[in-house]
């Protein structure tokens, strides 16, 4: 393929800290996407999009 990898709300993926403690930085670790500025459509169809991108460490 020639695309980049990408990663939904829902999805989970490979991240590091960026800010946080001290103690969470400088590692890899699993995380899940909670919010995303691209917009994506529900099942009943209405649109959503959030401000930021966000993720949660698993």
């Amino acid at each position: 393929l020639n695309r980049l990898p990408s990663a939904g709300v829902g999805d989970m993926f490979a991240a590091t800290v960026k800010k946080g403690k001290p103690e969470l930085r400088k590692k890899v670790m699993p995380a899940v996407v909670i919010r995303q500025r691209k917009p994506f459509r529900r099942k009943d169809g209405v649109f959503i999009y959030f401000e930021d991108n966000a993720g949660v460490i698993v």
